[in-house]
């Protein structure tokens, strides 16, 4: 009783930002991220779109059969959805799913052609069948566009740098949640290719459950492009212990993690994930990222930190910066050696674990910021503030 009793206050706070005079963006995104997501795929389709900045008074005529015979990208479009009959539900009639990736090309083919600087990726129509199936062909034209020319940008240059690049963030995460965890997976040499298809599919090529994969969608369309790596950052440090009683090297680390588990605490991970994202901006993590001319470029690099992220005191930051003016004095005392052996342990797990702890317990600072940030930057959508 009391959970419907919240869902229906969910859903009358849904309908009120969207019947508001301007649509309280804000409140939407708030929605998309807290617990539950946007519920409904009946909400969704109204919510989808506001996230977006998309007008679904103006969507695109429906494509014609004349694109496939003009795009370079047709044969391994049709490839790739033909081999993706497990994303649609199970026990759909063969005559729909037939129907629906006939749309699923056209879609893809549409976005291509219209935007002749996107480059096709293996993957990309694991996203779009997720909007295929939530909004129908002709909205899902529109937001898949949207969404192709600034959130998914980055994967879909003609070649992978700018993605290796994002992916290079996910290690600097896990090392300043768990050092011991970064370490390990450092010394096994495991990388992280095993997070890709993570990653530019926005997790839709792994989970099984639609129902996973649409909430997981709601939450990043409400939040910045890179809140999908520090998801992928999320799972790998929910799965610690197995991390750590694993044999340390590529092979066994590797097979592991790129095994994804299907029953995920999704509410509780992307809590965290939101809490990371507030607690260790990308700002602040780039240089260990590396690449700094390329990172320049990145599509996620475009948008402005959560404004909370300037201001919110954490604490591991001050112990840091206590040790680092500690680090000074010993280097007058001991010389340079004793400094080099200092420096390869600047924190404890103990005082970052803390850390994340105490900064939120729930999604409140980390939706706050999100909200914050959002009526930021939504409106440049329209300004084509990408290259």
């Amino acid at each position: 009783a009391d959970f419907d009793a919240k869902k229906k206050r969910k859903v009358a706070e849904i309908y009120q930002a969207l019947n508001s005079d301007p649509i309280d963006v804000a409140v939407l995104r708030r929605m998309a991220i807290s617990e539950g997501g946007l519920l409904t795929d009946e909400i969704r389709c109204k919510v989808w779109p506001k996230l977006l900045s998309v007008n679904t008074d103006d969507l695109p005529p429906l494509p014609g059969k004349e694109l496939r015979e003009d795009s370079k990208d047709y044969q391994q479009v049709l490839l790739d959805v033909r081999r993706s009959l497990r994303r649609f539900p199970p026990g759909m009639p063969d005559d729909q799913r037939e129907v629906l990736q006939e749309e699923l090309i056209d879609i893809i083919l549409h976005v291509l052609k219209r935007n002749p600087q996107l480059h096709y990726y293996q993957g990309y129509h694991d996203i779009v069948v997720t909007f295929l199936l939530v909004v129908g062909d002709r909205l899902a034209t529109a937001l898949v566009e949207k969404l192709s020319t600034h959130h998914l940008r980055d994967f879909m240059d003609p070649t992978m740098d700018n993605t290796k690049h994002i992916l290079n963030y996910l290690m600097p995460i896990i090392d300043q949640v768990n050092p011991e965890v970064h370490d390990f997976m450092q010394s096994a040499e495991v990388g992280t290719i095993f997070a890709l298809s993570w990653l530019i599919t926005w997790f839709g090529h792994v989970l099984s459950d639609f129902r996973h994969v649409v909430r997981l969608y709601d939450f990043f369309l409400a939040c910045h492009p890179l809140m999908p790596i520090y998801f992928a950052a999320v799972i790998v440090l929910h799965r610690e212990q197995e991390v750590l009683d694993c044999e340390c090297d590529m092979a066994s680390v590797h097979h592991l993690l790129s095994q994804i588990p299907q029953d995920l605490p999704y509410e509780s991970l992307i809590s965290k994930a939101g809490d990371l994202f507030v607690q260790f901006p990308p700002s602040e993590l780039a240089k260990e990222a590396a690449q700094a001319a390329q990172a320049e470029r990145t599509a996620a690099s475009t948008f402005k930190d959560f404004e909370l992220a300037s201001v919110q005191q954490r604490p591991d930051t001050v112990l840091r910066q206590r040790f680092r003016e500690r680090l000074r004095g010993e280097e007058r005392l001991r010389g340079e050696e004793r400094t080099k052996s200092i420096l390869t342990k600047p924190r404890t797990n103990r005082f970052v674990r803390l850390a994340v702890m105490g900064l939120t317990v729930a999604l409140g600072a980390a939706a706050l910021a999100v909200v914050k940030s959002a009526l930021e930057w939504a409106p440049k959508f329209e300004l084509q503030i990408f290259p």
